[in-house]
């Protein structure tokens, strides 16, 4: 199933099914800490980009063999809110399940009233927010040259307004980066201007696409201290690794799309489980011709 992955445990839905329904990194975004890799396709243009009826039979087709799933999620390897049609996907799948829909977005589209509606009848919305000065912004997130982080955040303070349901905004702090008193002083504005119902605040864990580094613990807690007792440190939750990706790795350094190639699997859970490798100092990256490669630790 080409735009379905999972379920994957997540740090914060639970067992959570993804829906990828934009093409491999189209974003409006390219973020430093991004671990699909560099944006290819930057762009604010709002298109059909895979359609509707495949993205819903794929996902009827899932659903009918009654799998334990917490959320439906659309997430992905691009931004998902540049799909035209994800409020109507929305929409019908709320009609084909109980089950709970989020929406994982970086926030940037919310500053337009079209987005704001389609995701009206989501469950969940988990925007993200970076930072809160226009320097910080175009550092950490490098976005498309018509966005702008003040208009960024008035749609999400404006969403916030008409928005019934939950809204959890996550912070992803990247070392000498966004984590000084000044800009966390202004996040800290931003988040009281927004109201969501959950401030999580991350760090930079799995392999990411530049050399960039985490808060280390001590710096993340003194960052929660500044957000006040609303705010929570994502805790990760470990995941299982794949028992075939090593022995894969041990004929030859793959990257990741090869990766998920060979094992039949969505680039998004390779990334996943390759976290649990890296943790164990059982793989390094090589990076040649531009391209990243993992292999096994000699």
């Amino acid at each position: 199933m080409s735009n379905i992955f999972g379920p994957v445990p997540s740090r914060r839905l639970g067992r959570s099914l993804g829906l990828d329904i934009t093409p491999y990194k189209t974003c409006t975004f390219d973020c430093v800490y991004c671990q699909i890799g560099r944006t290819t396709n930057k762009t604010v243009q709002r298109m059909d980009y895979i359609p509707k009826n495949l993205v819903l039979s794929e996902l009827k087709d899932f659903l009918d063999m009654e799998e334990d799933i917490d959320y439906i999620t659309f997430s992905g390897s691009g931004e998902p809110t540049l799909h035209s049609g994800i409020g109507e996907m929305i929409n019908d799948i709320k009609s084909m399940t109980d089950i709970p829909v989020a929406v994982l977005t970086n926030g940037s589209l919310l500053l337009r009233e079209d987005v704001r509606k389609d995701l009206l009848s989501a469950d969940v919305v988990l925007p993200s927010l970076d930072a809160a000065s226009e320097s910080v912004f175009h550092a950490v997130n490098r976005p498309h040259e018509s966005l702008g982080i003040r208009e960024i955040i008035d749609g999400l303070r404006v969403f916030r307004k008409v928005f019934e349901n939950e809204l959890w905004l996550e912070i992803m702090f990247v070392k000498g980066m966004n984590d000084w008193i000044d800009e966390i002083t202004a996040l800290s504005d931003a988040v009281c201007e927004i109201d969501p119902d959950r401030i999580q605040l991350n760090t930079v864990v799995r392999p990411p696409c530049e050399d960039v580094e985490p808060v280390d613990e001590d710096g993340m807690i003194r960052i929660c201290r500044e957000f006040g007792g609303d705010a929570e440190i994502i805790a990760e939750q470990r995941i299982e690794v794949h028992p075939e990706i090593l022995p894969l790795l041990q004929r030859r350094p793959l990257t990741i799309e090869e990766i998920s190639e060979s094992l039949g699997i969505h680039r998004n859970e390779v990334v996943k489980h390759l976290r649990g490798l890296k943790e164990g100092g059982k793989i390094v990256e090589t990076v040649h011709a531009g391209k990243r490669y993992l292999g096994v630790k000699m």
